[in-house]
């Protein structure tokens, strides 16, 4: 960086006026690509932004660095909430997306800024954007357990369905990352808790896989079909057979499952049948199994 992106990094307004008042050169970026706005903008440097907005000529609101990334999308990026207000208010663009399609929107509840995401959905913006994978900002809050982000999402009438490239829904993001208190939202604002993925996989199967005994409760409780198989034609139950999984193995056997399931893939695997029996998990489920497959 030069001196006069370093004043604006560090907040030191006074330095970047001795500089612009000496001559320096305002159009200047660093090797990212980033200039004075977006250095003071990450930073959360409001009179330093003042002084650029209001006293220097021909600085693009909306100019972006290498990465596509605007001043705004870097202030939602971390949480600089006034910055946030103070560009929007300027004018900014809020609806331009970096080089993976994300706005500031999908930064802020990437990121678990829900003040931040409360006055970008003010603006009216589209909160059903999809980013270049197809995850729209609840599939970012949803991944990060970010419950304030996710409430406030839903209740501005967000699509609590929305499916990603790999048809990944909010639940499925919930169960890969255990966060229960997202899933207690989710399944109270009706979210399809049997959808399946790219790999036929449901949020539970994800849950047992995952090993997160607390997940896979919640969505028995929502009363969730145990008996759907994914593309390797296991259901929850295989999962937890196969990868020693007791607590929710017993879980799901309590709940039920229809145990006349043929697994195609490892229902005529000796080894699996012995290590099964050798940890003492699932052993009446084992026995069905060679029974079927004799």
């Amino acid at each position: 960086m030069n001196a006069l992106l370093l004043a604006s990094w560090f907040g030191h307004l006074k330095i970047l006026q001795i500089l612009v008042n000496a001559g320096a050169k305002i159009k200047c970026d660093n090797k990212n690509g980033m200039n004075l706005l977006h250095c003071a903008a990450q930073r959360g440097h409001i009179k330093v932004l003042e002084f650029i907005m209001e006293d220097l000529e021909d600085v693009c609101i909306d100019k972006v660095d290498k990465m596509g990334k605007t001043a705004l999308h870097l202030a939602a990026e971390q949480g600089q909430l006034e910055v946030v207000e103070f560009l929007i208010g300027f004018g900014c663009d809020h609806s331009i997306k970096d080089k993976e399609a994300n706005t500031a929107l999908h930064l802020a509840a990437q990121n678990g800024h829900s003040e931040v995401l409360q006055k970008i959905v003010e603006t009216g913006v589209d909160i059903n954007e999809k980013n270049n994978e197809g995850l729209t900002a609840l599939h970012f809050a949803a991944n990060g357990g970010h419950d304030r982000c996710m409430k406030l999402l839903l209740e501005s009438s967000c699509d609590i369905n929305a499916m990603t490239n790999k048809d990944m829904s909010a639940l499925h993001y919930a169960a890969l990352n255990g966060h229960e208190e997202i899933t207690k939202i989710l399944i109270d604002r009706g979210i399809n808790i049997d959808a399946v993925n790219s790999q036929h996989a449901t949020a539970t199967h994800i849950s047992v896989l995952n090993n997160f005994p607390g997940m896979v409760k919640l969505l028995i409780d929502a009363e969730c079909d145990l008996d759907i198989t994914d593309n390797r034609q296991q259901t929850a139950l295989h999962i937890a057979a196969e990868n020693g999984r007791h607590e929710i193995a017993e879980v799901i056997l309590i709940a039920g499952i229809n145990l006349k399931l043929v697994d195609k893939v490892i229902v005529r695997n000796v080894k699996f049948k012995r290590k099964c029996m050798k940890e003492n998990i699932l052993l009446g489920y084992c026995v069905s199994l060679s029974f079927i497959s004799s």
